[in-house]
Parts: structure tokens; C-alpha cells; sequence
């Protein structure tokens, strides 16, 4: 087995050892569990999640985002999560392609992963693969979720800082922020706000934050133009943010779906469809009775 340094020298950034590091992670190859507990996650690396449904402008707005951070000196490392088929288990992996004007650039390090079944919006090893990008060095991890509406709200418990990102089109999805999106919610983006009806919900949006005890901005972009991104730069860069105010809480939702992806370790989502489709043909088929043997 090839030896992996747990930490890479000072200033430096050593991304063949970053993407190893991460292959064995997400595939939990042997010495997966002694790589995290080497891990040496001291350095305070904010962690951005950029939430939102499907077509919102998530990854253009992330590409953004990495420009500004990147002209400020920063290293960053963006987990792209894209969704898996229910039906063949199969993922594009296609937001390294949107982000195809950075992916070759030394201060940014880009990886996608696929859901696996994970409704969350989050891989099930999202959580330890971003605990490796902060013991590597960058400065800032970026985690951009699948899109799939209220099940969203699970990045509240990884993210330190987290973009919903709508668009003026989206008057019924102020039904999901009320749902749980609004408890998540650290900025909402109105993207592609030079659309008709962008202000009037843009407004809303104020309307239904100042009920709210802690004021929650919402600022207006044009992500295809460039245009806003820096005011979204300037909140997650503002040193008079603490994001150590829901620790605990970020800590807890970490250790419990650590501790439940670990738990289910032993039960394949594949062998439990193919499980499915055999007993399924008998007349006398119940999904209780049938789940007895995995509980």
C-alpha cells in the first residue's frame, strides 16, 4: 500500500497527495480510519455550502466565488456533489466541466462525488472528505449540493456558513424556505436577478428575514455576468462573523452521521434492491416483514 503524509509541508499544496487521500476516504480503503485520526484539523478553514434547487445557477455563482477568493490570494477546494441514479447507481460527475476555467489552477483543487443514495443533498463521506481538504492546507472548502429542495437543510450540520441560492421564477419556493429552508439559511442569493420579478421577490425575502432575531442578508447576482459576487465575498470573508456560534451544533450533526454511516456500513443499497426484486415476486411479499433481516 503507498504511504500517504498525513499533512503536506508548509505552504505548499500537494494535490496528487490531496486526491489519493480523498480515494481512500470516499472508497474506505484500507487505512481510511488512521488517515482520519491523523488527521490535523487546528487551522480554522471556513467551510461555504451553496445550496438550492436545480437550475438556480449554483455552479456558475461557485465559479464566481472561486475567482474572487482566488484574486485574494486564497487556496480553495470546492466538493461538487451531483446526484446518483436511483435506478443504475450512475453519476455525471459534470460541475468540474462548469468549472473547467479554474480546474487547472495551482490554488484550486476541485472534486466530485456522487450521492450514493444520500437524500441530504450531501455524499455520505462528504463529512470526512472535507475534513481532509481542511488538514491540506486551503483556505477556504466549498461545498455545492445537489439541488433536491427541503431534504437540503443536512448541510446545515457540515457547513459553517451557508448560501441558498433561488431565482426570481421561484415564487412557490417561498413555501420550502418556510418548510426548513429559512432555518439554514446564513444568505439567501437571488440569482439571475436581471430576470422580470427579481426586486418584488428580493423583497419578500427581506420581508420574511427581519422576523427572524438574527438578520439574514439577501443579496441579488447575475452569475452569468459576474456580477454581485463580491458582496457575497465580503460576508463570508468579514472577520466580525463569528462561526463559532453553532459549534456544538456543527460538531453533533458531524458525530451523528459519522456514527450512522458507520452503523449501516454492512447494508448495500445495490444487494438490497436485487433483495427487493426477488422477494417482491411472491404473492405473500411484506416490506416489514422483509426489513426484519437488516434491523
Amino acid at each position: 500500500m503507498t504511504v500517504i503524509r498525513k499533512q503536506p509541508p508548509a505552504g505548499t499544496l500537494d494535490f496528487r497527495s490531496v486526491a489519493r487521500a480523498l480515494t481512500i476516504v470516499e472508497n474506505d480503503l484500507a487505512g481510511a480510519n488512521d488517515l482520519l485520526k491523523g488527521l490535523d484539523l487546528s487551522k480554522d478553514v471556513p467551510i461555504i455550502g451553496v445550496t438550492g434547487p436545480p437550475g438556480a445557477g449554483k455552479s456558475t455563482l461557485v465559479n464566481n466565488i472561486l475567482g474572487e477568493l482566488i484574486a485574494r490570494d486564497n487556496k480553495v477546494a470546492v466538493l461538487a456533489i451531483d446526484p446518483t441514479s436511483p435506478f443504475n447507481f450512475g453519476s455525471l460527475l459534470g460541475d468540474r466541466i462548469r468549472m473547467s476555467a479554474f480546474f487547472n489552477h495551482p490554488d484550486v483543487f476541485i472534486r466530485s462525488l456522487a450521492t450514493r443514495g444520500s437524500l441530504g443533498g450531501l455524499s455520505a463521506k462528504t463529512i470526512e472528505m472535507t475534513d481532509v481538504l481542511r488538514a491540506y492546507g486551503f483556505d477556504y472548502v466549498l461545498i455545492e449540493t445537489v439541488g433536491v429542495g427541503q431534504s437540503e437543510i443536512e448541510i446545515a450540520g457540515l457547513a459553517d456558513i451557508t448560501l441558498v441560492v433561488l431565482v426570481p421564477e421561484g415564487g412557490d419556493e417561498i413555501q420550502s424556505i418556510k418548510a426548513g429552508l429559512m432555518e439554514i439559511a446564513d444568505a439567501f442569493i437571488v440569482n439571475k436577478a436581471d430576470r422580470e420579478g427579481a426586486d418584488i421577490f428580493a423583497n419578500n425575502l427581506k420581508k420574511m428575514v427581519q422576523q427572524k432575531k438574527t438578520v439574514i442578508p439577501v443579496f441579488k447576482t447575475i452569475a452569468s455576468q459576474n456580477n454581485g459576487t463580491g458582496q457575497i465575498i465580503d460576508f463570508i470573508t468579514s472577520s466580525a462573523r463569528s462561526r463559532n456560534s453553532r459549534k456544538e451544533l456543527l460538531l453533533t450533526e458531524k458525530a451523528w452521521n459519522l456514527i450512522r454511516q458507520k452503523r449501516m456500513a454492512n447494508i448495500s443499497k445495490s444487494e438490497l434492491q436485487n433483495g427487493i426484486a426477488c422477494a417482491v415476486e411472491s404473492p405473500s411479499f411484506n416490506l416489514y416483514k422483509f426489513i426484519e433481516r437488516y434491523i
